[in-house]
Order: C-alpha cells, then sequence, then structure tokens
C-alpha cells in the first residue's frame, strides 16, 4: 500500500517531530487533532485539522472527535471491494492510508498519588482505541504506528519504497495494536474493579468467573532457580502502582531469579515500619529485622541475628543509605548479593563500587500493600488466587489469656515479633528482644521444631525475649520448650482445641500469652 493520507493523534510526541517531517517530506497529507494538531502547525508542516475534515466540531472537551463515519469509513473500507468503493464515494468518505495513535495515559494516571476517580476516567481514550482497532482490522490497506518506537523503521520502508508499507510490516503492526490496546482495556478493568466493586464480597471484585492476567515482558533471564531452567521476568500490565519492574540497578550484576524472589520478601519486610529498619533474607526467609532510631543501628541488629545465614544475602533498607553505612555494611558483611534502598548518598555508591559486582537497587517508591491486591501461585493446570495477607494490624484485638499480663515493653516487642512472623515460612516462629529479631525457626513440618531451631539459633539471648508463632499451637510442648529457654511472653493467633492446655502450660511457667485471632501462614 502506498500511503498517501496519514491521520495523527497522540498523547506522547515523543520523536513526532522528526516522523511528521519524514512524512510532509515525502508528500503525505496530513490529518490531526486538537493538541497534536498545533504541535505540527507550528512546524510550519500543513495539517488538516479533523473538524474541517469531517463537517463537524470537536465536542464535549474533546471527547467526541474521531467518532464519524468519514474517519472509520476511510479506514474500514475494503480497497478491492467495489461495493465499499462505491459507498465511500457516494458519502465523500476519502481513504486514510495510515493511523499514528498512542493512547491516553491510563495507567500512569492512575499510579500517581492522589489521582481521583475522575482524573482516571478522563484518561480512559475512547477515540484512539477505536481508531487502532479500525485501521489494524484492515492492516491490508492502512498501516496502523502505535508506538514512537516504530517511527524509524516506518520512514526508512517509506523512504526506500516510494512510500509503501509492506503487508508483512502492516500485519506487524496491527498484531501490536490488538496486544496494547487488550493490555489497556485490562488496565482500566483492573483500576474500575478496585474502586467500584466490593472487596468484601469475594463474589463481585474478589473472584471473578474468569480472570484475566496480562504480563509484559521485562528482561529474560540467565536462568530459572537452577541453571538447567529456562527463566524471564514479566511485570503485571495491568498494574498501576509501583512493582519490583520499577526497580533502578545502579550496579552489579544483571539480577537473578533468585534474587527477584528475595528482593520481592525484603521489600515487603521494610515497607511496613515508619523508622528506619532492615531485612536481611535468605531463601526467602528473613535472617533477621530489626527496627531502630538509627539505619546504622538497625543494620547492626538485623545482621547479629544470624551472621552465619546471612552470607550471600538480600538486604533490603527503608530509608536513604549513606556513606557511613555502606562503609559499615561492607566491614561487617562477609558477602552480599544485594542492596537495595529507597536512595543512596553519593559517597555510598562510592564506596559500594569497590564491589564491582554488588548489585545496588534503588526502589523510590516502596508502598504499603492493599489487601485489595491479589496474590497468585501457580499450580499443575491452574492458579490458586488470594487475597494479599496486608490487613492492618491494630494492637486493639489482642487478648491476653493468662493470668500473667504482659508489660508495655514486651507488649511493644510482641507487636513488632508478630509484624515479622508474617515473612516467615510456616511453621514460622519468630523470637525478639525489642524491636529486633534474635531467632528465627521457619519451615519445619512441627511447630515444635520451629521452636527448637528459634531458640538454638538465639542461644542464649533466647532468655527474655519475646515469642511469635504464625499460627497456633497443637499442644503444650512448644511452651514447654519456651519455659525451659526463659522467654518472657508469647503472641499467637489462638483458636486450637487444646487451647486451655496451651494457656495452662503458660501459667505453670508464669509467661503472658496473648491471642491475636489472626493466622499469618506463608507457604
Amino acid at each position: 500500500m502506498k500511503v498517501g493520507r496519514a491521520l495523527i493523534s497522540v498523547s506522547d510526541k515523543t520523536g513526532l517531530e522528526v516522523f511528521v517531517r519524514a512524512l510532509h517530506e515525502q508528500g503525505v497529507e496530513i490529518l490531526s487533532t486538537g493538541g497534536t494538531a498545533s504541535f505540527i502547525r507550528s512546524l510550519d508542516i500543513p495539517v488538516v485539522d479533523i473538524s474541517t475534515y469531517t463537517g463537524f466540531p470537536e465536542l464535549m472537551d474533546g471527547r467526541v472527535k474521531t467518532l464519524h463515519p468519514r474517519i472509520h469509513g476511510g479506514l474500514l473500507a475494503l480497497r478491492d471491494n467495489e461495493e465499499h468503493i462505491r459507498q465511500a464515494e457516494e458519502y465523500d468518505i476519502p481513504f486514510i492510508d495510515m493511523v499514528v495513535v498512542n493512547l491516553y495515559p491510563f495507567i500512569k494516571t492512575v499510579s500517581k498519588a492522589g489521582t481521583t476517580l475522575e482524573d482516571a476516567i478522563e484518561n480512559i481514550d475512547i477515540g484512539g482505541p477505536s481508531m487502532l482497532r479500525s485501521a489494524a482490522k484492515n492492516y491490508r490497506s492502512v498501516a496502523v504506528v502505535s508506538s514512537p518506537a516504530q517511527y524509524e523503521k516506518i520512514v526508512e520502508e517509506m523512504e526506500k519504497s516510494d512510500r509503501a508499507i509492506s503487508e508483512n510490516t502492516s500485519r506487524h503492526l496491527a498484531l501490536e495494536v490488538f496486544r496494547k490496546t487488550s493490555e489497556y482495556d485490562n488496565a482500566i478493568s483492573k483500576y474500575l474493579s478496585r474502586e467500584f466493586l466490593d472487596a468484601n464480597d469475594p463474589g463481585k471484585e474478589g473472584f471473578p468467573e474468569e480472570l484475566e492476567i496480562r504480563l509484559s515482558k521485562v528482561y529474560s533471564l540467565r536462568y530459572g532457580e537452577n541453571p538447567h531452567q529456562g527463566a524471564a521476568f514479566y511485570r503485571d500490565a495491568g498494574m498501576p502502582s509501583a512493582g519490583l519492574s520499577d526497580i533502578e540497578q545502579l550496579q552489579g550484576k544483571q539480577l537473578s531469579f533468585n534474587n527477584i524472589m528475595d528482593i520481592n520478601a525484603a521489600v515487603q519486610m521494610t515497607m511496613g515500619f515508619g523508622r528506619p529498619s532492615v531485612s536481611i533474607v535468605k531463601h526467602n526467609n528473613p535472617c533477621g529485622i530489626a527496627m531502630s532510631d538509627t539505619l546504622e543501628k538497625a543494620y547492626m541488629d538485623a545482621l547479629d541475628c544470624d551472621r552465619l545465614s546471612a552470607f550471600g544475602s538480600i538486604m533490603s533498607f527503608n530509608k536513604t543509605v549513606r556513606e557511613d553505612l555502606a562503609r559499615l555494611i561492607l566491614d561487617e558483611a562477609d558477602f552480599v548479593e544485594c542492596i537495595i534502598a529507597p536512595d543512596f548518598g553519593h559517597g555510598a555508591l562510592d564506596i559500594f563500587g569497590e564491589k564491582k559486582n554488588l548489585r545496588i537497587l534503588r526502589f523510590p517508591e516502596i508502598k504499603k500493600l492493599s489487601p485489595r491486591e491479589k496474590d497468585m501461585k501457580k499450580v499443575l493446570g491452574g492458579m490458586l488466587v488470594q487475597d494479599l495477607d496486608a490487613e492492618e494490624f491494630s494492637a486493639d484485638g489482642l487478648e491476653v489469656v493468662t493470668s500473667a499480663r504482659p508489660c508495655e515493653e514486651m507488649m511493644d516487642s510482641l507487636i513488632f515479633a508478630w509484624k515479622v512472623c508474617k515473612f516467615v515460612k510456616s511453621n514460622a516462629i519468630v523470637l525478639c528482644q525489642g524491636t529486633k529479631t534474635v531467632g528465627i525457626g521457619a519451615g519445619q513440618m512441627s511447630r515444635v521444631d520451629s521452636v527448637i531451631t528459634a531458640i538454638r539459633k538465639a542461644g542464649t539471648r533466647a532468655k527474655g525475649s519475646v515469642l511469635a508463632s504464625d499460627a497456633f499451637f497443637p499442644m503444650p510442648d512448644s511452651i514447654e520448650e519456651a519455659g525451659k529457654a526463659g522467654i518472657s511472653a508469647i503472641i499467637q493467633p489462638g483458636g486450637s482445641i487444646r487451647d486451655k492446655d496451651v494457656i495452662a502450660a503458660c501459667d505453670r511457667s508464669g509467661i503472658p500469652m496473648v491471642f491475636t485471632g489472626t493466622r499469618h501462614f506463608r507457604h
């Protein structure tokens, strides 16, 4: 097909000047709308306004401008169909040979803090997708350009072939359109589902009868969990909030599959704390988590929880890492895979530069996760979908069930331990002193084994620490082990048929215990 007339209407004007000049130099007539027409006219390039072309003004703040038979007839008419040609002539519908459209930035808009529902709705493009789809449907006769990244190749092809676009090129352009519009509609659907529907009604927004997942490839990985497994990293195409694909890597080797898994865990562990906090993660479990008045103190407390396991770990910081802390990290840790923080001081980056393979990652928008977001786990032949375990914790709901009551200092430590516990693989036991972990028992098949593991890792620090359990104790044996180790207080969900026996064991040892009523399994 030869391009004689092009319709251009874009939000993103990147590269547009060069592209439009190239079309003009090749003698292509240009139609355009609103701001795009003004931009093209400012380049001293002739442009026909859509309202002049259709004989109909733009209406309703630009909501209605290209939804017109003279536009869509010119796009959809089959050039080898005599009846289509006859009707086009009868109703004075000239053919349009190229559409250049990129859509209103819906995903970018709803990603901004403070975006209102009205702002989001005004950024739902109607005319743009309609023109893209009409042109893509008629790809044998219309070239459809949906991204600035396509401009250069289109110009090169037209220059080499006297304004012609090959059918093979047009096919690929059309396919890209349907991918883009599908992703766009999916993003709108997800956003409006969160805004319109009741998250507490699992039959509605929570878990629909059909669930569409749209993923966009970010990059390929060297391999998966093991070298014989291929792998790639994809982002949720419909997710407006910041995710791991927004991470900026400042130095170091490419991230691996296992790195990304651990980074995901580490970031979630620190994002929930307002005070300076550090998480150190290995194999998706924390080696240590701490919160303190300074990031340096939090780092040392987290590292001291389990220095042996911290070898080759991922470290996440919820505040800016500066020069003194950077030197402390390299001096104290034997080997670190990745360091992630909202920002880094220049001096810190210079110090980390001494370790060329150390991955340094900036994640500037660490946000709390909404319980409305979904957690998905792939299984053979299907997918398990659940609400994220992101429920806001309130100490008001705690119930003291023993004769002894925890003092205020104990209660603060219990609350910290409970917040940490949900990030540990079940069966999970966490021992804390103040707002630092001192022993963690993770992933054991029996709860008492997790208790024994946490106490062993804590050593002498177990005495006087508080204990958090992600689920109820099925029998008193764990309490007996805690009593022997000198545990000062316990927090757990409760709900076992043997709760009375467990409470009695605490009373015998003089250990205060509180129930949360909420479980935190993590498989």
